[in-house]
């Protein structure tokens, strides 16, 4: 064969058969990323409604609901650290030493407090490794804990009420007024902001929370939208 024809293809033969690959991807990929966006930022993907089976039968609506007992009680340090703090087995036991002591739903407790071995709840509110929350920065600037964690206080079995997604903590981050109240509020589930005349709930609550924002100085967004304020 003369060089002329050996030089005459610039690619080698195999080249042909990448553009129907390459097409095949191409169409292939639009297809595919729009599924996975879907399903990836659904809310069945994002746990929402998750609701693990606890090894006592604790009833939020009877403690924090019907009984009016405060967050804080159970979770001591969500006012002091990072992580609201799951009840020990005392905490259980101060009330039900003497409290509905013969219940068929204590005996877990009652076991765990002759044993010395810990219940082990299952976390309902479970973020990734990469993303850190802290509760006493929020508790401590007007972040009440519905805003989070739902109506609490009506749940027989807590489940997780909002996504948790980077997208939804960025867009409370982005406008905090939606979500502050008085701190001397922040576990009253029934919170609302009193509405002046002609205004509807939300208007109350963003004037309200508009008022709060500037009393608690919540000014930095740069600092509140930052990838270093969540991803440590």
């Amino acid at each position: 064969m003369s060089a002329s024809k050996r030089t005459r293809f610039i690619f080698p033969r195999w080249v042909n058969y990448a553009l129907p690959v390459l097409i095949v991807t191409v169409m292939g990929g639009g297809l595919y990323l729009p599924t996975i966006v879907t399903f990836g930022f659904s809310s069945s993907t994002l746990d929402v409604g998750y609701a693990p089976i606890q090894p006592v039968p604790f009833s939020h609506a009877l403690h924090a609901g019907e009984l009016g007992i405060d967050c804080r009680y159970c979770h001591s340090t969500v006012e002091k650290t990072a992580f609201a703090a799951i009840p020990n087995t005392q905490v259980c036991m101060n009330c039900h030493t003497n409290v509905r002591n013969v219940s068929e739903k204590l005996k877990p407790v009652q076991a765990s407090w002759e044993t010395g071995k810990p219940i082990q709840w299952v976390k309902v509110h479970d973020l990734p490794d990469f993303a850190f929350f802290d509760h006493s920065a929020h508790v401590n600037s007007g972040v009440g804990c519905v805003s989070c964690h739902g109506r609490i206080d009506t749940m027989e079995v807590v489940y997780q009420a909002e996504r948790l997604s980077m997208s939804w903590c960025i867009d409370c981050h982005r406008n905090p007024e939606k979500a502050l109240r008085p701190k001397d509020q922040i576990t009253n589930m029934k919170y609302k902001a009193e509405a002046r005349e002609g205004e509807n709930e939300l208007q109350a609550q963003l004037r309200v929370g508009k008022e709060l924002k500037e009393k608690y100085k919540i000014h930095d967004e740069a600092y509140m939208t930052s990838c270093s304020t969540c991803h440590r």
